[in-house]
């Protein structure tokens, strides 16, 4: 591997914004693809101007800028005259453009137009000069995610550098993905590498399923009273469908095979109650049980939840918590009362399966939300057992239709619970545009003052070149300014420190901030039942599935919730795909309308959210290379069962990476 800071005009500095990107070195840089490409089209006339389109146009400077400053935000505002058309423009934080749009030059605008009275307004639009403009089109361009301190260009720069310097050691195709010289030429090179990461995950989820076939244990469980006192004492009945799950986990617990199981279960259908009578039975067993959750905020959550069935149930079984941000000293205890066996249930994040924890009888791993770790992961924690294969119980609230389920989840049997408690009122959905933003502002506004609190959802953290969407940053700042009169506004992404997550999620969830602006990083597992609205920006930007997941994070206290679903987008297929969420709060309908809405050719933009995590891949609209990739597995194994032909040498090696042994939690 060659460190990042060997490519020209990168020193320590630069390269600490790349790290937060996760490129370090050359190679990671070649393998950071686009999130987006951008075609830009012909400057329009002025008489072409229309609203709700990105579009590009020219126009001249009519006055000097003007700045003002509103708290900590700054608004620039310029008249413009597109062949006479009025156009205002606005940007925020962007106040040397006073200096640098001077009255009577023309400039190239590309950005989505809205009417205002007598003319259009747009705002944040990209700026170009007409000869640089010029030079992107014809060309497909690639659209980076970014982080402050870089931007698309430089990234673009540093890309090309890195192909330089590695020459042809890297696949023609990787090439491709970046800097593609034609539609067909993109598809080609996406198809191959989505193929080959789907084949790799293929043969991994093979191999472990023929080692687990043959996993025994001698742990002798047996079912426990402790459980039943816990589900009499729940305020709420167990549905017929958490009912017939239970009795399989049960049933596979007291077998001498180790359990190998996904329970697969819309948002808020009651898996974590599941999870909690498994972690029981295993403790009055006198077995450890571990209990893997994605986030740090929702390991501590759950932290919380069992001491407290625990406590009201009278149970003498020991509770602690296990993660990254805890002081090492508190962590040191920690590892000592698992060690010595103090400790029955273990709650915690990746610091579970680090090699310093030593478990003394480790009979059940809990993974909540499967697609956050990997086979790989996965498997280094249940063979954290010296004896026994223990037990391995996964949860997952992703809605996947039962025939990709079969192929994602191959290594486990499969549970579903297809009902939601009866007590949970339907969230109420609506799809708007940007027509409705100040009706919805008001709404919100509403609600909060009623004692209820807000999410608003936005696809990026920071503005980002060539993407026309909300961010968190700029977000927060204009309902900081619109929320007036005591509503806070507070922000959460991923590039914050756990701790800082920890601490705003917890004045959220205490009612210290109203209005929450998030990335998707609230989608698992977060629980204020206090938020009843949530507004996701761009929401055409997400797949439906991913939609849904971050609706649950609402409707879960006894007030009406309700879901706003922003989209800019005028193409009445995008909408009509948003109208089916709308009609149905059902994940797995959804998700079966997903995979039908969502073809092989809707390959490109964001990054969909909430699915099954690879660096290309979709498991929605690449469904068939999925199958593919899954019947060639399937042939390879069958003739050649330990990869050891050369053609087949290159998947035991990639298999062998330590890297690759996680392939479904990449990127």
């Amino acid at each position: 591997m060659t460190d990042i800071k060997e490519l020209k005009g990168i020193g320590e500095k630069t390269a600490s914004y790349y790290g937060r990107l996760g490129i370090n070195t050359v190679e990671d840089a070649v393998y950071y693809f686009p999130r987006d490409y951008v075609r830009y089209e012909l400057p329009c006339k002025g008489t072409e101007l229309k609203c709700d389109v990105t579009l590009a146009f020219s126009a001249v400077v009519v006055t000097r800028p003007l700045v003002r400053k509103v708290r900590r935000l700054t608004i620039t505002t310029a008249k413009l005259a597109a062949d006479g058309i009025a156009v205002t423009a606005t940007w925020f934080n962007m106040p040397y453009l006073s200096k640098s749009l001077k009255a009577g030059s023309t400039i190239v605008l590309r950005g989505r137009l809205t009417a205002e009275g007598d003319h259009y307004h747009i705002e944040q639009p990209q700026i170009f000069k007409e000869e640089a403009y010029e030079e992107l089109l014809g060309h497909i361009n690639p659209v980076y995610s970014l982080t402050k301190g870089l931007s698309n260009q430089a990234v673009t720069k540093t890309v090309k550098n890195a192909f330089e310097c590695l020459g042809d050691s890297v696949e023609p195709e990787v090439y491709d993905m970046h800097f593609p010289k034609d539609e067909e030429t993109l598809e080609r090179a996406r198809g191959k590498l989505v193929f080959e990461e789907f084949l790799l995950f293929m043969l991994r989820l093979k191999l472990l399923r023929e080692d687990e076939k043959y996993a025994r244990n001698d742990f002798n469980i047996v079912g426990s009273a402790l459980c039943e006192r816990i589900i009499e004492r729940l305020p709420y009945r167990l549905t017929d469908a958490q009912k017939r799950v239970w009795s399989e986990i049960k049933d596979d617990l007291c077998s001498d095979r180790s359990m190998h199981r996904l329970v697969q279960g819309d948002v808020g259908s009651g898996k974590t109650i599941l999870a909690m009578l498994a972690a029981v039975m295993t403790a009055a067993n006198k077995h450890q049980c571990a209990i893997m959750a994605p986030t740090e905020i929702l390991a501590d959550q759950h932290y919380v939840s069992l001491k407290k069935i625990i406590e009201e149930s009278d149970l003498d079984i020991n509770v602690v918590l296990l993660t990254g941000s805890m002081t090492e000293s508190s962590k040191k205890n920690v590892r000592a009362l698992i060690e010595d066996g103090s400790a029955d249930i273990i709650i915690g994040t990746h610091a579970l399966f680090y090699e310093r924890v030593v478990y003394s009888d480790l009979a059940l791993v809990i993974t909540d939300e499967q697609h956050r770790f990997g086979v790989g992961q996965r498997s280094r924690l249940s063979s954290k057992n010296e004896k026994n294969d223990a037990h391995v119980l996964v949860m997952s609230a992703t809605p996947i239709p039962r025939t990709l389920a079969l192929i994602m989840y191959g290594d486990l049997d499969i549970s579903v619970i297809d009902e939601v408690p009866a007590h949970k009122l339907p969230i109420k959905n609506a799809v708007v545009n940007e027509n409705f933003r100040q009706r919805a502002y008001d709404f919100m506004e509403k609600e909060i003052r009623a004692g209820h609190q807000v999410y608003v959802i936005c696809p990026l953290i920071e503005e980002s070149e060539g993407l026309d969407v909300r961010n968190v940053t700029d977000t927060a700042k204009i309902l900081s300014e619109r929320f007036a009169g005591g509503i806070k506004v507070g922000t959460l992404h991923g590039r914050m420190k756990a701790s800082d997550k920890q601490k705003v999620m917890d004045e959220f969830a205490k009612g210290a901030i109203d209005i929450l602006v998030s990335t998707t990083v609230v989608e698992v597992g977060v629980n204020v039942p206090n938020a009843t609205v949530m507004m996701i920006e761009d929401a055409d930007r997400f797949g439906l599935a991913a939609l849904h997941q971050l609706r649950g994070r609402i409707g879960r206290g006894s007030a009406q919730s309700y879901c706003i679903f922003m989209s800019q987008s005028s193409n009445p297929n995008t909408m009509k795909r948003l109208e089916i969420l709308k009609g149905s709060n059902d994940g797995f309908k959804i998700a079966q309308e997903d995979l039908k809405q969502r073809g092989p050719g809707e390959i490109f933009g964001f990054r969909q959210s909430g699915d099954i995590r690879f660096r290309l891949g979709d498991i929605y609209s690449d469904s068939a290379i999925l199958a593919k990739a899954a019947d060639e597995a399937e042939r390879i194994l069958r003739d050649d069962p330990t990869l050891s032909r050369p053609e087949n040498l290159r998947y035991k090696t990639a298999l062998g990476s330590a890297d690759l042994l996680d392939v479904s939690a990449s990127l």
